[in-house]
């Protein structure tokens, strides 16, 4: 594990806290950020002891997303979702990198058998979002915004495509369509959080909430937590996360075509200035005081 991108915390034994520690890039993901985490993860399951894993970050934003300016080449890694084909030519080898650490280790970390809460503070813009709804439970705070603005990138979005389920039909197409950052309340309202807390009180509130469901029987919640996970499955949300690759292939495929680079270079500026704009979030305040 990089202690430079991931920092592996137990507040009390049947809690681990993983933290990813990369604030200077805003907590972008790298391989190397990717694969601390699924160490961390594998760590905090192989202990007996730990019940609820907490995914949380260090700085004002969770995450930026993937990291554009990282070396993303495979050489040597060991595939952990039996995926392969790292070295092969034409579009395989950028198929099965992709395949193994964004599709694959997503799928991953939403089987866990422990419950795994997100703590989210600032903004989750991308592949961010690959963290976090891989999540049983999303405490936010205040401060959160959500947003996939790939189709910037000539895209039809990030490759963990469960945008459906989390937000629903016409709210995932207004998110694809704009780039738009979904706010805090509004993201409660619609059922992608569980709960939204002042920011300076996120990391007890979401400890509190992890120590109440660490106090129940762990089988139980493993059993509780598989039943929902293939009532998903049953619905197709594992089918529309691989048909929705195979769409994300044929973007990086159109747009190597077009620009020499599998995304549309000109979508970093687009996203840039869409998260400068931000977005009010859309929370009723019609009972409130004037």
């Amino acid at each position: 594990m990089s202690a430079s991108t991931i920092r592996y915390e137990q507040p009390e034994p049947a809690i681990a806290r993983i933290v990813l520690a990369r604030p200077g890039k805003r907590n972008a993901q790298d391989r190397d950020l990717l694969y601390a985490l699924d160490d961390a993860y594998t760590r905090a399951v192989r202990d007996d002891q730990v019940r609820v894993i907490i995914l949380a970050a260090e700085g004002p934003d969770f995450s930026s997303g993937h990291d554009l300016d990282a070396d993303w080449t495979m050489d040597g890694t060991r595939a952990r979702t039996l995926t392969g084909g790292f070295e092969a030519e034409g579009a395989e080898s950028w198929f099965a990198t992709e395949e193994e650490l964004f599709t694959g280790l997503c799928l991953r970390w939403r089987d866990l058998p422990r419950p795994t809460i997100a703590e989210v503070r600032g903004r989750v813009i991308g592949g961010g979002l690959m963290l976090v709804w891989p999540c049983d439970l999303v405490v936010a705070a205040e401060s959160a915004t959500f947003a996939d603005p790939i189709t910037a990138f000539d895209m039809n979005g990030t490759e963990y495509f469960t945008h459906l389920w989390e937000v629903g039909a016409r709210r995932a197409k207004e998110m694809l369509f704009t780039g738009d950052p979904i706010g805090a309340h509004d993201a409660l309202a619609m059922g992608m959080v569980n709960r939204v807390v002042p920011d300076a009180d996120l990391e007890s509130a979401t400890l509190e909430l992890a120590g109440r469901i660490a106090a129940r029987p762990p089988f139980g919640l493993r059993l509780a937590k598989r039943a929902v996970n293939h009532g998903l499955d049953l619905q197709g949300q594992r089918a529309a996360v691989e048909s929705a690759f195979g769409l994300h292939q044929l973007g990086h495929n159109h747009n190597l075509r077009l620009h020499g680079d599998i995304v549309d270079p000109a979508g970093r500026e687009i996203i840039r200035q869409n998260s400068r704009r931000g977005r009010p979030d859309h929370r009723d305040t019609s009972t409130r005081e004037p």
